[in-house]
């Protein structure tokens, strides 16, 4: 997977979710989409409007939802559940013991994640959706930089076996990849190198490292940015590689650091190459505002990841 230095328009990752859908269906998939009366704003209704036969809406009933979704998979088909971040939380239960543990073909794929769902408020601001997922061993748990990456994870989602959880935004954000990019799972992604620090990212996290890079380079900094997509399986030997080259990271999510890759990265280096690390992530619930406003609030921002840089390099 190749970055752009094109200017792309701006774009959400959850508008890759319909059409994706749509396409891999056209091509011979044998698709079943599930929804739990979001799907207008994930984008899945789209779906529905191709093949309403293959679509089937629960109402405002997450648990049913993904009850139904495990019930067609045992039956042979790949099944697609959408909601919101948020409340795809409620149906932990069902994920747990329906899915997750008879590994089940079921791919949760939920929206408007993190702070950036904005004005909602902080009722509707998932911010331990990461962990939650993670800690179901069976599932797979992905969390794409932009709309392109995200069309690349429903794809490999579709062809690979078991249970995953793909987390996708409200708001539009920049495109940083060019069309028919290819997404490998597990690896993390370098879109920059450098040798003072790494910076470790994902979701909208990413295009904002990379800003924060080209500040650090005009004060004679050189950062390497991993673009680490897929939460698990983490990539541990880009990690420790990083770790080895640089000798420093900053992990940089928009949720709960000691909940999601911040905590998962530090775990995975602790026993084999131990560096400083800074974390630029949640640490408290969020307001009502607009998504921009959010991050700026919890300094999830290119200023905030480059302060910091600062920190993590003085303690080298």
């Amino acid at each position: 997977m190749m970055a752009t230095a094109e200017v792309h328009p701006l774009a959400a990752t959850r508008e890759a979710v319909g059409p994706t859908l749509i396409r891999l269906q056209k091509e011979g998939n044998n698709l079943v989409v599930v929804d739990a009366d979001l799907g207008k704003s994930t984008s899945a209704r789209k779906f529905r409007d191709e093949f309403p036969e293959r679509f089937f809406s629960f109402g405002v009933a997450e648990q049913n939802m993904i009850s139904a979704a495990a019930g067609f998979a045992a039956a042979g088909h790949t099944v697609f559940a959408t909601t919101f971040a948020v409340f795809a939380e409620h149906a932990f239960d069902q994920l747990r013991m329906s899915v997750a543990q008879p590994q089940l073909n079921v791919k949760l794929v939920a929206s408007h994640g993190g702070v950036s769902t904005g004005e909602d408020g902080a009722s509707a601001q998932s911010i331990e959706d990461i962990g939650v997922f993670s800690s179901l061993p069976t599932f797979t748990v992905c969390t794409p930089a932009d709309v392109v990456e995200a069309e690349a994870i429903i794809e490999v989602a579709t062809k690979t076996p078991g249970p995953f959880y793909v987390r996708t935004a409200r708001p539009k954000t920049p495109v940083i990849y060019t069309d028919g990019a290819q997404f490998e799972l597990g690896r993390a992604h370098m879109l920059r190198d450098g040798g003072d620090l790494t910076i470790v990212a994902c979701g909208l996290l990413v295009e904002r490292s990379l800003r924060a890079a080209e500040q650090l380079a005009k004060e004679g900094l050189e950062a390497r940015v991993l673009n680490m997509s897929t939460i698990r399986p983490l990539d541990v030997a880009a990690l420790e590689g990083a770790a080895r080259d640089t000798g420093a990271l900053v992990i940089a999510e928009e949720h709960l650091s000691y909940a999601g890759l911040g905590g998962m990265s530090a775990h995975a280096l602790a026993s084999v190459e131990p560096v400083p690390m800074e974390f630029v992530g949640v640490n408290r619930y969020g307001e009502s505002g607009t998504w921009s406003e959010m991050l700026e609030l919890m300094d999830l921002t290119p200023d905030g990841i480059v302060t910091a840089a600062h920190k993590v390099i003085d303690r080298k």
